[in-house]
């Protein structure tokens, strides 16, 4: 679980809360209840509730960053757009990804990305309202649509649609990033005496 993670010292959770099994009533102690249990948990969670905001607290006090990969699960949510960069893919790969978006579709009714997608961008949406550092990243996984630096400029995209601001979602993807490694002294904003390659 998240609250097993932090509890150990583990600093950053990949793929924000689209992968916590907290929330999972009957999880047995060291034994990971699968991933589709665990996103059903999380589609129906309750924001409001307790054990969110005890959850919330908890990661914020240890200092757990998250890292939001939006992109990766937008290629499994039904009735979302094609992700950009497709067309500099080889022909195989661009046949493949077409393929598995053929399988996103004919599930659509029942896919449960419909209500996690969004219930996710609002976890995310308040983990930074508590305090929480959100950055950003990709991840070329799943069907294969996630191609890097498209990716990475539809990651901004998504986090605007979640409800932050253009310049709250930019430095999720950018300076949050540094702040996380502890090299914002030198790295992640435009800066006088900062590295930068523009």
């Amino acid at each position: 679980t998240f609250r097993e993670a932090a509890e150990l010292g583990i600093d950053d959770l990949e793929h924000s809360f689209f992968v916590a099994t907290d929330f999972v009533g009957d999880k047995k102690p060291d034994l990971c209840p699968g991933q589709a249990t665990g996103m059903q948990t999380i589609a129906s969670l309750d924001t409001a509730g307790q054990p969110f905001h005890d959850l919330l607290k908890l990661l914020v006090a240890k200092h757990v960053a998250l890292t939001s990969t939006l992109t990766v699960f937008e290629t499994f949510t039904p009735g979302r757009p094609a992700p950009p960069g497709l067309d500099v893919l080889t022909l195989s790969l661009q046949d493949s990804f077409k393929r598995a978006q053929d399988r996103v579709a004919s599930g659509a009714p029942q896919s449960v990305y419909r209500t996690l997608f969004p219930k996710a961008m609002a976890l995310e949406r308040a983990f930074v309202k508590a305090g929480g550092l959100l950055i950003a990243g990709t991840d070329p996984t799943g069907s294969g649509g996630v191609v890097p630096g498209f990716a990475d400029q539809r990651q901004i995209e998504l986090l605007v649609e979640a409800g932050f601001t253009p310049l709250d979602a930019i430095a999720i993807g950018t300076s949050n990033g540094a702040k996380y490694l502890g090299r914002d002294a030198r790295i992640g904003t435009i800066a006088t005496g900062k590295q930068a390659d523009l």
